[in-house]
């Protein structure tokens, strides 16, 4: 019994012993062209990858990462090989991989804070981002590394890539300009930086740009196209502030529309277009719509002055001076500096204490853009209608004739241009107090006062 036991223990391990051989010899084998075998089937895979042939690739990137599982850059190229092939998915844990191996290893970095971007997971890509920017420059700093030297372009598109996508283009500006000297027909640069200024409006820098671009290659598909989109942006925004120049405000807020439709997705180009068809609205007097375009612009676009003066003098147009003094404060805190500002607030300020006393445009029921021949049809209307003669008792008889007084001061200030303008001004053509700062009697024009009935005939 005891013999039968041995005997079947002796057996297995027999097997087993067989087994390891077996085993070691195949392990062998592999270890053994570890070098040559991983060599072949990363060439093999790069040459593959350059031809599209993705899952021929990927498949001899699987061979390489197999018999080489230490080395960063198998990792970093299989992952290369799924984002060809369009799964960001796959490739995350192959760079999480290469990024454990190699922690400084930048490029891994920034694919994989793209990828996590593109998933929502904000905060971790920043973390990638901000750790490339980091390192590099640090690098610039000590001069430790001449793999990242501060005039290699490499390292500087680099870190470009990353403040874009923290958000940061004017840094990444100042890293790529030097590029497009540091590395020779680096056309992808010109044409990023044309890009780039063209997404914070300075649609002249970006033609520049891309002109460069086409200077190396004229049939270059990539800048030919942006070209076209920045020269057409750019005619139709020239075009517009012409016709501002020219008082056509009108024709310049139809161009500006057609900005707004041709951009709709670049917040510049849509917040620029908004404040200059407020100007323009204000312009053309159209005091409503002015009002309504305004402060849709001063909501995308709250700390823009222009706007808040545009919006200002669309409420005093309207007579609604406590909003507009409260817009041209509001500019005020955001530019202490600014005299149109500063002048706009006093006129306002002035404008409302005046409105406390009399306003001229109000006592005729006439808007502040009325034509003289407005103002004289309102002032026959009211002035017929409350003449004195055509009240019997004394009380309504005192107070026609206070009315009446009020109505021809209008019709006086309103019809003369030149105390018009002053009454604009937040000045009372009529008053020598408001004339000469506080001193003088208050005067008012009294058609009555002289003696005598004052008849008037109202012709139709």
């Amino acid at each position: 019994m005891e013999s039968g036991r041995r005997k079947g223990l002796n057996g297995v391990l027999s097997s087993l012993s067989l087994l390891c051989v077996i085993l070691d010899i195949q392990l062998d084998g592999v270890l053994g062209a570890t070098h040559v075998e991983i060599e072949q089937h990363l060439e093999m895979g790069r040459k593959l990858l350059a031809a599209g042939q993705l899952a021929e690739a990927l498949s001899h990137y699987h061979y390489a990462v197999e018999g080489d599982s230490k080395n960063y850059l198998t990792y970093y190229k299989r992952a290369a090989v799924f984002l060809a092939m369009g799964k960001s998915k796959s490739a995350l844990p192959d760079l999480t991989r290469a990024i454990q191996l190699k922690p400084d290893f930048l490029a891994a970095r920034l694919q994989r804070g793209n990828i996590l971007l593109k998933q929502g997971n904000t905060q971790d890509a920043r973390e990638d981002f901000e750790t490339v920017v980091r390192k590099i420059h640090t690098t610039e700093l000590t001069s430790l590394s001449p793999q990242l030297s501060p005039w290699d372009p490499e390292s500087r598109e680099l870190r470009a890539d990353c403040y874009i996508r923290l958000g940061d283009p004017r840094k990444a500006i100042h890293d790529l300009t030097p590029t497009t000297q540091l590395r020779n027909d680096n056309r992808a640069a010109f044409l990023k930086l044309s890009i780039l200024h063209y997404s914070l409006g300075e649609h002249q820098e970006s033609l520049g740009h891309v002109r460069e671009c086409l200077k190396l290659d004229q049939d270059d598909k990539d800048c030919l196209s942006h070209y076209k989109q920045v020269k057409k942006l750019s005619k139709q925004l020239d075009s517009a502030e012409e016709h501002i120049e020219e008082a056509r405000y009108q024709e310049a807020i139809v161009k500006y529309e057609s900005v707004m439709r041709r951009e709709p997705n670049v917040p510049y180009y849509t917040n620029k277009a908004n404040e200059r068809i407020c100007f323009c609205l204000v312009k053309n007097k159209m005091t409503a719509k002015a009002i309504d375009i305004c402060s849709e612009a001063h909501q995308r676009d709250p700390r823009n002055i222009n706007i808040l003066r545009d919006r200002a003098e669309a409420f005093i147009l309207n007579q609604d001076y406590e909003k507009a003094v409260e817009d041209y404060q509001e500019a005020r805190e955001f530019d202490t500096e600014n005299n149109e500002i500063r002048e706009g607030l006093e006129r306002a300020q002035k404008l409302l204490k005046l409105s406390r006393k009399r306003d001229y445009y109000k006592i005729l029921g006439v808007n502040r853009s009325a034509n003289k021949q407005e103002i004289i049809k309102a002032y026959r209307k009211l002035a017929k209608q409350w003449h004195p003669d055509n009240f019997r008792e004394e009380a309504k008889k005192k107070e026609a004739e206070k009315r009446f007084i009020d109505i021809a001061s209008a019709k006086e200030v309103l019809t003369d241009p030149e105390k018009r303008q002053k009454f604009d001004s937040g000045e009372d053509p009529l008053d020598p107090e408001s004339q000469q700062g506080g001193q003088g009697r208050p005067f008012h024009f009294n058609p009555f006062e002289s003696g005598g009935n004052y008849h008037f005939k109202f012709n139709h």
